[in-house]
């Protein structure tokens, strides 16, 4: 991967999303649904909802002539309409992790522009992408932070992702100051994040436990880290920023006085000082700052050293 994001799995938010389904639930008698086999440890769950489908590939904003990454085709559903709208001057590769189910898909788009690549795509190579590739996908729970995480931090990133993912996890991506945690924070220093259509989880075979929303990500041609430092001729890190972010998120009841305190091992006084000259008030929370407060503060704690 490129550069750290602070590590957004060993941040709180990541809510390990296994959908534990029972053994015995009933199968679906439709015939279109008789063939279904979900791999639970794989977190399968089937969406066949055209209008759904196709409104993730509009999200996405693909258009005719688009080089299209799709993460986890599964039956080919999502599929079908990002072959659709990339058109005949598209291409559509699908990564997919599943061998049995990466053998079927190739047979069902007879002379359409698919790849089909049969591996993890935490281990894929996004750098043998062409540039201002787009991304779509209906991510299984269990890994959307290491998803998330690696195209927004991969040299070669996607110019946008539109990614079914739990609506919780929507929600705390694109939350606003006053609601902010370190994966909205981890996301948005990267990209402006929107919510997308909202998908309940009666039309997943079989029904996870939870509902989904898309959330789409419009990657920064500058991240907003890149773009403090060459306004403020300052030199922060992604590691140094994420430090200063996790130790104020550490404790989110604590006043932002006390957990910056205690986790980077400061004096009171030392640590008014640095909010002071940041502009943000001790009795302040983590989640009440603004991504711009959490710059300023990272700025004045390092040129305090």
């Amino acid at each position: 991967m490129g550069g750290s994001i602070c590590s957004l799995e060993s941040e709180s938010f990541v809510v390990k999303l296994r959908f534990n389904q029972k053994s015995g639930q009933k199968k679906d008698k439709k015939s279109e649904n008789s063939n279904l086999k979900n791999n639970k440890s794989l977190g399968q769950h089937w969406l066949r909802d055209r209008n759904v489908l196709d409104g993730i590939a509009e999200e996405a904003e693909i258009k005719n002539g688009d080089f299209v990454l799709e993460i986890g085709p599964g039956l080919g559903t999502l599929t079908s309409s990002l072959l659709k709208f990339a058109g005949k001057d598209g291409k559509v590769l699908s990564v997919e992790f599943d061998e049995n189910l990466a053998k079927k898909l190739p047979a069902q788009f007879p002379g359409k522009n698919l790849t089909v690549k049969n591996t993890d795509f935490l281990d894929f190579d996004l750098s043998k992408l062409p540039k201002n590739y787009k991304v779509a996908a209906n991510v299984p729970y269990y890994i959307t932070s290491k998803i998330i995480e690696k195209l927004l931090t991969s040299e070669n990133k996607p110019s946008i992702a539109a990614l079914l993912v739990q609506k919780e996890v929507a929600e705390r991506i694109c939350a606003k100051s006053g609601d902010l945690s370190v994966l909205s924070i981890a996301s948005q220093i990267y990209a402006d994040c929107e919510l997308g259509q909202f998908v309940p989880r009666e039309l997943f075979t079989p029904p996870p436990k939870v509902d989904s929303q898309v959330v789409i990500l419009k990657i920064l041609e500058k991240n907003k880290l890149k773009c403090f430092n060459e306004q403020n001729n300052t030199k922060i890190s992604e590691k140094q920023f994420f430090r200063i972010v996790k130790a104020g998120f550490t404790a989110r009841r604590k006043k932002i006085l006390k957990a910056l305190s205690a986790n980077l091992a400061l004096s009171k006084e030392q640590t008014i000082e640095i909010l002071t000259q940041a502009k943000v008030s001790p009795d302040a929370r983590a989640q009440e700052l603004t991504i711009e407060n959490w710059l300023e503060i990272t700025r004045y704690y390092f040129n305090s050293k």
